[in-house]
């Protein structure tokens, strides 16, 4: 199968002196990038169509993007074993217009292990960073098992770039459960992504259009709407940092 539809929810709870706390559907798909398709007839790998994701969008420069070749090149340089197949997990434009905060590749070897996930992170001031997550040895990753990687790179405007992030995978047939934890001393984020696995059908996406018309500009509606909240709970807003020099990071 080249692709398969992901709906589900997210949720974000600040800890520390101001909590705060959100929950919201939605809807990603898991797609095969060195797949031709077929694809449903509503989505597109390149061109115009109701639902895209295009490689220029994911791997490097924000807006130049690689795709799965950059993911290739990063994995081969950092000391990967040989990846036999590789997934992205991401939420299609719709219309041609969306913003990803985080999209994830999934990297497997020849045995349909997992052996490394790039957690690609855009911020809204258009500056993208990917943290490796994977372990010293590259050795299989679980559900049991735990990732950390030092955070380097401006995310919110109310979280300082300090601290790390401890991620957790598990990706099973019929469901994805990704919890990513940001630890900075008695504050921080804890972040979770859960979603079903479903076929990737022109049904499937054209529901998702109909349930959320506005989903090219509801995802950064949205986090604009909580950083309100947050600003009126007297959260201190922090300015945009440089991002790093460097792509990747763990």
């Amino acid at each position: 199968m080249s692709g398969e539809f992901c709906p589900g929810h997210t949720v974000h709870a600040r800890r520390g002196a101001i909590a705060h706390q959100f929950r919201y559907h939605v809807d990603y798909v898991l797609i095969d990038p060195d797949s031709r398709g077929p694809w449903p007839r509503v989505f597109s790998r390149r061109g115009r169509n109701l639902a895209t994701v295009q490689d220029k969008d994911y791997g490097g420069t924000p807006h130049h993007g690689e795709g799965a070749e950059w993911v290739r090149k990063q994995l081969s340089r950092l000391g990967a074993p040989e990846i036999a197949k590789l997934r992205l997990l991401t939420q299609p434009k719709i219309l041609g217009a969306g913003f990803n905060p985080v999209n994830f590749w999934l990297a497997y070897d020849a045995q349909d292990d997992l052996r490394a996930v790039i957690a690609e992170v855009n911020n809204t001031f258009g500056d993208r960073h990917s943290y490796l997550c994977a372990t010293p040895d590259f050795d299989p990753i679980s559900a049991e098992t735990e990732l950390h990687a030092a955070k380097i790179f401006h995310v919110s405007p109310f979280q300082t770039i300090a601290g790390e992030y401890r991620f957790r995978f598990d990706i099973r047939t019929e469901h994805i459960r990704i919890r990513i934890d940001h630890r900075n001393g008695e504050e921080g984020v804890v972040a979770t992504l859960v979603t079903d696995r479903r076929p990737l059908t022109s049904a499937a996406l054209l529901g998702m259009a109909l349930r959320r018309p506005l989903t090219p500009i509801r995802t950064l509606g949205l986090i604009y709407w909580q950083a309100l909240r947050l600003k009126l709970k007297g959260a201190r807003y922090l300015p945009r940092r440089t991002p790093p020099t460097e792509e990747i990071s763990q």
